[in-house]
């Protein structure tokens, strides 16, 4: 059997609208975590994806809606990260707790890290309804609500109080860490974490 010239032609690629958004949304991911969201223009970001202008425009309207949804994506994966160690550790608060300013830790150490990516991002936008200040204060929201189930657990009736000091040392080890480096004093939360959980066990 032999093949004709059109035969040759690969057929073209069709992917599902859920495997199109993963491409948009690890594209953008790639460049907003290099530069900034606003530096980024969609014209930039389309060519990068290697879609079609429509085919991205169909998936998200605008690039406030791009940002809003990739900071919401990566928020779905921080916080999935987070409960699989709060399950594995779910008979042990205290180690549970520790767990989520470890992970901190070791993203503010990791090579490349340029701050907090939800800080980041929705500080370039000032209107509050702005889909990146939504996404970011959904994920903030989210985090205290998992640091103050566990804080009721270790000192019931009083975790509201160290939940929001331990949330306070998780975002000053991102901005530390981002300014200053991993040996700043980004490198001291972990230490302050326990002293601030230990101190609140004995006065309870």
């Amino acid at each position: 059997m032999h093949l004709t010239a059109v035969d040759d032609i690969a057929a073209p690629v069709r992917r599902s609208r859920a495997e199109r958004q993963a491409i948009v949304l690890d594209t953008a991911e790639r460049l907003f975590s290099s530069r900034s969201s606003r530096s980024v223009g969609m014209d930039e970001l389309v060519r990068e994806t290697g879609l079609g202008k429509m085919t991205v425009y169909r998936l998200f309207k605008s690039k406030d809606d791009l940002v809003g949804a990739y900071l919401t994506r990566k928020a779905a994966t921080v916080l999935g990260l987070i409960d699989a160690d709060l399950i594995r550790l779910e008979d042990d608060p205290r180690a549970a707790l520790l767990s989520v300013v470890d992970a901190v830790e070791r993203d503010v150490t990791r090579t490349g890290f340029r701050g907090c990516p939800f800080t980041n991002v929705s500080s370039e936008y000032d209107d509050p309804q702005h889909p990146a200040r939504s996404a970011a204060a959904d994920y903030k929201f989210e985090l205290h609500a998992r640091l103050e189930r566990l804080t009721d657990q270790i000192v019931p009736g009083a975790g509201e109080d160290l939940a929001a000091q331990l949330h306070l040392i998780i975002d000053g080890m991102y901005l530390s860490g981002g300014l200053l480096g991993p040996d700043g004093p980004a490198s001291h939360g972990r230490r302050l974490a326990e002293k601030l959980i230990d101190a609140a066990v004995a006065r309870a």
